[in-house]
């Protein structure tokens, strides 16, 4: 009994070995990177890697001048709704003069009619005192 159990633990130690082995020499099998396949499978990498950073630096600029063009729409509109709100403004004064003028006008022709009658009132007066004398 004791010697199958050592045979299972040398069978288990040249497995081992024999796995050790086979990585060793897979790794050794694989290509340097002096190997020409190599260099063009990095070349090609890196040719990739700058055309995405090519790709995403002109997303990034016409996110930029999307950004740009909304915000100068967005200034484009406030100026345009300032010069309303002026215009707005200039109207609103222009009516509350017209209508200071309109007020002015009516008052200065009640205070006419006021002294038409007054001098009506008067001349029948004078009229009434010239008939008693």
């Amino acid at each position: 009994m004791h010697g199958t159990k050592r045979d299972d633990f040398n069978a288990r130690r040249e497995a081992a070995d024999l796995a050790r082995k086979a990585m060793i020499d897979r790794f050794r099998a694989q290509p340097r990177v002096d190997d020409p396949t190599v260099q063009e499978r990095l070349a090609a990498q890196r040719a990739a890697a700058e055309l995405r950073e090519g790709v995403r630096a002109q997303r990034r600029a016409e996110a930029e001048a999307r950004a740009e063009a909304v915000a100068a729409e967005a200034r484009k509109v406030e100026a345009e709704q300032a010069a309303r709100r002026a215009e707005e403004a200039r109207l609103a004064a222009e009516e509350i003069e017209r209508q200071a003028e309109a007020e002015r006008d009516a008052a200065q022709a009640a205070e006419t009619l006021a002294v038409e009658q007054k001098a009506k009132r008067d001349a029948r007066y004078a009229a009434r005192q010239a008939r008693r004398k």
